[in-house]
């Protein structure tokens, strides 16, 4: 018994060593690190999908899927319209549809502003006549001043935002006035 044991540790053993030195190129310096096999990237380990352009830190955000969007959109708004189950989901499935189109459209190099701004009219009518074909006349009318309102905190956020850039560059040209003519 102890011979066969001695030899099982033995083949073991060699097995080991053989992959141990396969992995680390043989000593040849063309393993791990070594300019060859996994190391060719750089010397130290990376391959090709570590060494992309810019830092890691520097890569686009993460896009918010149109379903998502769509989901939190319509859970705003079935309060107010009195939405159901049947009618919450169609209605989230149709903005999904449209801001995936909205998304295509804006991505489209080839046309220009104007041709951009006729499609996504086009394209919010249409979402309109398909989402208040799922409504009843009391809905539509909840819906269409729900839109409204929507929009205007819309537009009175977008303006909140430019009047900050703007009070802050005032700020700054003011500063700069004063820190000039103090220095004077």
């Amino acid at each position: 018994m102890k011979p066969i044991q001695s030899l099982f540790l033995l083949v073991f053993t060699l097995l080991c060593i053989t992959s141990v030195s396969a992995q680390y190129g043989n000593g040849y310096n063309n393993g791990y690190g070594g300019g060859g096999g996994y190391g060719r990237g750089g010397g130290m380990g990376m391959d090709r999908s570590m060494m992309q352009a810019g830092p890691q830190g520097q890569s686009k955000p993460k896009e918010i899927p149109a379903e998502e969007t769509a989901a939190k959109f319509v859970e705003q708004m079935k309060p107010v319209v009195n939405l159901d189950e049947l009618q919450a989901i169609a209605i989230t499935n149709v903005f999904a549809d449209s801001m995936r189109e909205q998304g295509i459209l804006l991505k489209n190099e080839s046309s220009s502003q104007d041709v951009k701004m006729e499609q996504l009219k086009a394209l919010q009518e249409s979402t309109t006549k398909k989402i208040t074909a799922f409504l009843n006349p009391d809905q539509i009318e909840k819906y269409t001043s729900f839109m409204a309102n929507f929009k205007e905190i819309k537009k009175s956020k977008s303006k909140k935002k430019k009047d900050s850039k703007e009070n802050k560059e005032n700020k700054e040209i003011k500063e700069d006035i004063e820190t000039g003519k103090v220095q004077e």
